[in-house]
């Protein structure tokens, strides 16, 4: 039974400045990550549950067969490549420019290698979206994209930026991927001693995380805000458009969406809607049931979940 959000969006634009702070991912897997999302304040913008970047590193990635239930993954990469095998018989390569995206639905096993026999410069946004009541129980789903939208930014000083449209629409462009709930999802980049107009839908709620260089984000007529890459800016609702500038050049990545229908309870690498969907995801990953099926040329190698914390798991609150 789907948790129906008792802590709605606040209407109205906002200009709160978010730090993503580091993840050690240990183990089999020895990366440091950071994460801007969720936030002890903002758990969701739209959709949008999780945000985790991992590099500029040169390492070596491992991470095994390990599940997921109620999103979608949305790998987005910067340098480097990543083989990435599933349990729908998908094997393979994310690079630059190419959108992969995985559906969980009620479940399924993926792993992601880097390509290389040793360490190798990495760098990549992995993103989730949580799924609404009327997908999150369906099968799952694979699909690449190597051919996604790109829209010129009209500016207002300097010369115009462009925007990669990975997800859901941004103006008038839409990206073919499937989505679930109004949506967009972006790269945009800012040329050197431009400023920029990024239009974004008045209805949905908005955030930016900064990539490369610094930022800034012109936030009402008198205040100006700077994203750099370990920040993100999360803009409320109620705006046509958001002006952006970088002195020496810069890219950012914009989220937003309509405000998702649901509370959500995520934990590890599950989104459901309640404690017990949890505890049943858990044990059934732990006895190798078939809901979450076998990755392709895999063995019997996997991630075993942690131990669930001794309290009950609730519904993440934003508190903006």
């Amino acid at each position: 039974m789907a948790q129906r959000r008792d802590t709605p969006v606040s209407p109205g634009p906002r200009a709160l400045l978010l730090e993503s702070r580091e993840v050690p991912l240990g183990g089999v897997r020895g990366m440091q990550v950071t994460r801007a999302l969720p936030q002890r304040e903002l758990p969701m913008v739209g959709a949008w549950c999780f945000l985790d970047r991992f590099g500029p590193q040169v390492t070596t990635m491992r991470v095994e067969p390990h599940p997921h239930i109620g999103l979608q993954t949305v790998t987005w990469p910067f340098e480097g490549e990543v083989r990435h095998r599933d349990a729908v018989d998908s094997d393979v390569v994310v690079r630059r420019g190419v959108l992969n995206l995985m559906t969980s639905g009620a479940g399924i096993a993926h792993s992601e290698y880097s390509v290389g026999d040793g360490p190798v410069p990495l760098d990549a946004l992995q993103l989730w979206v949580a799924l609404p009541e009327s997908r999150r129980h369906g099968a799952p789903a694979f699909e690449r994209h190597e051919r996604l939208p790109e829209i010129a930014l009209d500016a207002v000083a300097g010369e115009p930026g462009a925007a990669v449209v990975v997800l859901g629409e941004l103006g008038a462009a839409a990206s073919p991927a499937t989505v679930h709930t109004p949506i967009v999802g972006a790269e945009v980049r800012i040329p050197a001693g431009s400023r920029v107009r990024v239009p974004l839908r008045p209805d949905w709620e908005h955030a930016i995380a900064g990539v490369f260089g610094e930022v800034d984000a012109s936030t009402d007529a008198f205040e100006t805000v700077s994203v750099g890459p370990q920040h993100l800016l999360y803009l409320g609702t109620d705006r046509a458009e958001i002006e952006l500038t970088s002195e020496t050049g810069g890219t950012v990545f914009l989220l937003g969406g309509e405000p998702f229908e649901d509370d959500i309870v995520m934990w590890w690498n599950f989104v459901g809607r309640t404690h017990e969907e949890i505890v049943d995801a858990r044990e059934e990953w732990e006895a190798s049931a078939p809901r979450f099926g076998h990755v392709v040329g895999h063995g019997a190698e996997r991630i075993p979940a942690p131990p669930l914390p001794a309290v009950r798991l609730t519904a993440r609150r934003r508190r903006v």
